[in-house]
């Protein structure tokens, strides 16, 4: 439970935001960094940095796009070690600019990718290097790739300058005996690179996948306060820390945010365990068909919402 070489990265502004389209307010995502500094939380995942001509700025908040001015507006005055990343989808870069590391708030680049795209996720890699940024690439939807695709995919980022490759459980289908399969798997393919896992609670297992992921040397874990995230959410970081033993790390800052920020903001959006999330998780499908009957009166007709959805898949 204690190495040293563990770092926690916090997405409670990044995967949250893909409920509530980033339309986190400046003095929560203030107080998310106040409460992450005081913790010894090693990184904040401020958001994504998103192209406004692909995704208009009348439909999302400002952490769709994190521009450097705007976090160091949020930012100032407060006395932290703690280090800022964002997101950038592979397949979605359009006009992004990103300035030297030196001249930017952000710390860390991490560049979502499906196998598929990782031709233009390596380009990212070099360029967000090439400025001194930290890099990882998250391997999303892992649970749906051929690993023979997999294995290609991961040899052509052993030779580019990525800092940390992610275990991505983006629907929440994967077992432990899964992720112990992947985390070795990566760590034969990409000598030299740190391997980490991002979990999804679909089936409620995104905190023992991620414990899984420690035994077999993943040093880079994601969780979010109280597991806020899209659909079922990720492993929640309280949980999280409270495993390790590292006694850089304090738990009551988390708990105090969670009382005072987490449980009046799960009143107004719905994040979490619920059955329709659990379906598309043992059917290793997207959660996109759960949030939608989620919205609708159907909501709670699990059995209808399973039936429909294994004859979709047949």
């Amino acid at each position: 439970m204690y190495r040293e070489k563990i770092k926690v990265l916090d997405c409670t502004i990044r995967d949250g935001g893909l409920i509530n389209d980033h339309r986190f307010g400046d003095e929560f995502v203030r107080v998310v960094y106040k409460a992450l500094s005081a913790s010894g939380i090693d990184y904040m995942e401020m958001g994504y940095r998103n192209s406004r001509e692909l995704f208009p700025p009348t439909d999302y908040g400002d952490w769709k796009y994190c521009d450097d001015d705007k976090i160091k507006q949020v930012i100032d005055g407060i006395e932290s070690d703690l280090k800022l990343s964002i997101m950038v989808d592979a397949h979605r870069v359009k006009e992004q600019q990103f300035a030297p590391v030196d001249e930017s708030p952000v710390d860390m680049i991490r560049v979502a990718t499906y196998v598929k795209d990782m031709d233009k996720a390596i380009e990212l890699v070099h360029r967000s290097h090439d400025l001194g940024y930290e890099t990882t690439v998250n391997l999303m939807a892992i649970s749906k790739e051929i690993e023979l695709d997999l294995i290609e995919g991961l040899d052509q980022l052993a030779k580019c300058p990525v800092d940390v490759v992610y275990v991505v459980d983006s629907f929440g289908a994967l077992y432990c005996e899964q992720i112990e399969y992947l985390v070795k798997l990566f760590k034969q393919h990409l000598p030299g690179k740190e391997i980490g896992v991002h979990c999804h609670n679909n089936q409620q297992l995104a905190y023992a996948n991620t414990i899984e992921g420690i035994i077999h040397d993943a040093n880079y874990l994601d969780g979010s306060l109280y597991g806020i995230g899209r659909g079922p959410g990720n492993c929640p970081l309280e949980l999280l820390i409270g495993f390790l033993k590292n006694p850089k790390f304090n738990l009551t800052p988390i708990l105090k945010i969670i009382e005072e920020q987490m449980l009046p903001m799960l009143e107004k959006i719905e994040w979490g365990y619920l059955i329709p999330y659990m379906i598309t998780g043992i059917l290793n499908e997207h959660p996109r068909s759960a949030i939608a009957i989620r919205k609708t009166a159907d909501k709670d007709k699990y059995a209808e919402f399973y039936e429909q959805m294994r004859e979709a898949i047949d």
